[in-house]
């Protein structure tokens, strides 16, 4: 066999997508796929991999990656409505692109040495964090943001429509960096932007992704304006497409439910973000596991998450507020919660099982996820497409410190007269 790219680890354990564990030698090839491997290929890369693990790598479902700029502590103690208005929407009213490529570059390094390489992003210049993800050798689902009030990267949602129209007829399917239609609630759009927002994915065979009955004010504004609870309302419209990504689902009903089910939504669960705010409720899983609905796990933005992009700690507490919500130690065990994390990843990362978080290792190696996602671990190598972003513990495809003093220096900048 020639070098086509792949890579040897030797004497390594390999956890795959089914969470079915493999030891001894093993080859990662360029196109995200693995096989045992006889020691006798052409590789561009050979490794000791004793003292690694790899699995497939975690998927973010749920960001505002620029929201770095707004730091991990910023407007504590608000609830949802007062952080945005009060917070948030007075702050985001200053932002510019040079702000969005800082705070996106920061957020892709974190990314990277969390072992993370895709995230579904909702953010203003989506062209902006596009080109940072992709020159950092990672995978997104970048959303530009359409709304009728709090836009401060365009005019209307008109003009937000038509940027992304363009967007997304000059994309490739083969592209890492895809583009969505990123509507960010019932409340802050109008039934005619969602129709056409709709209406644009439908032509463009793009996905939606939008805020849904995130908190109890949210559903009850809704009901008492339409008569509808959001997901009914939304179904109402004939909002939904096939793929529509909708955040938090947290207050829903379960007709609501069997609702994104009929329409092949991906419901977010979102826990920190939730908690930290204070919202009153997360998703609950078994009754979107009994409906079929395609779940995943995001973090939110670094302003209301209080795992930052760490998808290890927030799949960790997934995995617990389901257990405590239910009274079910049985539900969501560490193995589901990764899965879900990893679900849909087409490359790797890779751990380090010497970190002391990581032992013991158990019998047969046996306590490695559950290790994993409980105690956490550093990621030393992290795989996309076949080029290593980050290998034996230092992050190569960007600079890490220069990306941390980009933002330091720029918060200074962009919190200058606000309170």
């Amino acid at each position: 066999m020639g070098d086509d790219g792949s890579v040897r680890y030797r004497n390594t354990v390999l956890i795959d997508e089914l969470g079915k564990k493999h030891i001894g030698d093993v080859l990662l090839l360029k196109d995200g796929s693995w096989a045992n491997s006889n020691g006798d290929e052409d590789v561009k890369q050979d490794v000791d991999g004793s003292n690694r693990l790899i699995t497939r790598s975690l998927q973010n479902w749920h960001t505002h990656l620029a929201m770095q700029l707004n730091a991990r502590d910023f407007s504590d103690g608000f609830p949802l409505h007062r952080w945005l208005n009060e917070a948030i929407f007075p702050t985001e009213a200053k932002i510019t692109p040079e702000f969005v490529r800082v705070g996106a570059q920061a957020a892709a390094a974190e990314m990277i040495k969390t072992g993370t390489s895709f995230a579904a992003d909702m953010y203003f210049y989506p062209a902006v964090t596009g080109q940072v993800l992709d020159d950092a050798g990672l995978r997104g689902l970048i959303g530009g943001p359409v709304s009728d009030a709090a836009l401060p990267s365009h005019d209307d949602a008109a003009s937000a429509l038509e940027e992304l129209d363009t967007m997304l007829k000059n994309q490739s399917p083969l592209d890492r960096i895809q583009y969505a239609i990123a509507t960010h609630s019932v409340y802050l759009c109008s039934e005619d932007t969602l129709r056409k927002a709709s209406e644009l994915a439908e032509k463009r065979s793009a996905r939606l992704h939008i805020h849904v009955s995130e908190t109890r004010k949210e559903v009850a504004d809704c009901h008492d304006k339409t008569g509808m609870y959001p997901v009914e309302y939304l179904d109402s419209i004939d909002f939904f497409q096939p793929g529509t990504i909708c955040a938090h689902a947290s207050w829903v009903k379960k007709n609501e439910i069997r609702m994104l089910a009929k329409h092949k939504a991906t419901a977010v669960h979102c826990p920190s973000s939730n908690m930290k705010l204070a919202c009153g409720g997360t998703l609950s899983l078994p009754a979107f596991n009994e409906a079929g609905v395609d779940v995943r796990i995001g973090t939110d933005g670094a302003a209301s998450s209080g795992s930052g992009l760490d998808m290890l700690a927030e799949a960790r507490l997934a995995a617990l507020v389901q257990r405590h919500d239910h009274w079910d130690p049985t539900l969501m065990t560490a193995n589901d919660a990764f899965q879900m994390a990893t679900k849909g990843s087409k490359d790797w990362a890779v751990w380090d099982i010497d970190d002391i978080r990581m032992r013991p290792v158990g019998r047969s190696n046996n306590r490695h996820i559950t290790n994993l996602l409980f105690n956490g671990a550093t990621c030393l190598d992290l795989w996309v497409g076949g080029e290593a972003l980050r290998f034996d513990g230092t992050t190569r495809s960007l600079d890490e410190q220069q990306s941390w003093m980009a933002l330091d220096e720029a918060v200074q900048t962009y919190y200058e007269g606000v309170e």
